[in-house]
């Protein structure tokens, strides 16, 4: 198993290459259809043609796209993205600075969806048409009915209203000081969390009725097995296939959730460097940080194939 396993992991890396080479050239291309670029945007719009002129030849702005386009990907091969048009910094150092914050911001709203999602969806399929079922989706469906700039504007907003509390300003490392670097953390990570968390709820509850409904369950019932161990050895593992897709799935909403809370909450992670990188058409950086978002997406899905393979020995690789 552990050959054929190999080869399938091999097998999705492969088809990863074409995805993010086809990610890089839908980005490519639509940046350079919004009018104006770095040039214009650095000079402004009274300069004289020649002086921009002058600076797009020297970031490299006058060259045909395609010739820009194999330049940047033959630099990318060599982990190489640039630099920046506007600080004439690495790119890559600004995602080394960038990625961990996002990581982390991630990571807690994915714990924040699993916790709260897999409770109220466990909670809702126990109690089927009760009053804590009822309850249960309720908060699921506000989860994902609110926008998460109004989440987050709230989260900010209300303790500071009502008790006077703020959350500390400015990036603070975890392994600088853990504790306020959690509190940091914890509203844009429940921001983010929540509204994911509305999906896996609603997961959780279908796969649960579903298997609840099958003839083996009424089976074991039938032997005089106790609903709990039904619901928590027989029912829960084969009720978590799906869960599992959608959770791992969830982690390309959840770097979009970023875009926004990192903003909201002026974490320097890959989403506020996108947004700020967009308004000053600072391309190389643009298409460095969708690629991140993209090789996470595509990875995660890779995972989530493997785990698939784990959880259920039925699957077979092709």
């Amino acid at each position: 198993m552990g050959y054929v396993l190999s080869l399938y992991i091999l097998r999705r890396i492969a088809l990863m290459i074409p995805t993010l080479i086809l990610v890089s050239v839908m980005v490519f291309a639509l940046m350079r259809l919004i009018p104006g670029d770095a040039a214009t945007l650095q000079i402004g719009d009274d300069s004289s043609a020649a002086r921009v002129e002058a600076l797009r030849e020297s970031l490299g702005l006058n060259r045909p796209a395609y010739v820009q386009y194999f330049s940047w990907l033959g630099d990318v091969v060599r982990l190489d993205f640039g630099e920046s048009l506007q600080t004439r910094q690495p790119v890559s150092a600004s995602l080394a600075r960038a990625v961990p914050v996002s990581a982390q911001l991630a990571l807690l709203a994915f714990a924040v969806s699993a916790v709260i999602g897999v409770g109220l969806g466990l909670i809702s399929s126990a109690s089927q048409n009760s009053l804590g079922d009822y309850a249960a989706r309720v908060i699921a469906i506000l989860g994902l009915s609110v926008p998460s700039f109004v989440l987050g504007t709230l989260f900010l907003l209300l303790p500071a209203m009502w008790f006077g509390w703020f959350p500390p300003l400015g990036y603070i490392p975890l392994w600088e000081n853990p504790t306020q670097s959690l509190i940091q953390f914890t509203l844009p990570a429940l921001t983010i969390g929540y509204r994911s968390s509305g999906v896996t709820a609603r997961m959780v509850r279908s796969s649960m009725l579903e298997i609840l409904r099958q003839d083996y369950i009424r089976t074991a019932r039938s032997k005089g097995l106790t609903y709990g161990r039904i619901y928590t050895t027989h029912a829960l593992k084969n009720a978590a296939i799906p869960v599992i897709t959608i959770m791992g799935t969830q982690v390309g909403s959840l770097l979009g959730g970023a875009l926004i809370s990192e903003t909201i909450f002026g974490l320097p992670g890959v989403g506020r460097l996108f947004i700020e990188s967009v308004a000053d058409r600072d391309y190389p950086v643009i298409q460095a940080a969708v690629l991140f978002m993209a090789l996470a997406v595509v990875v995660m899905n890779l995972v989530v194939d493997v785990i698939y393979a784990v959880v259920d020995p039925r699957i077979r690789y092709s």
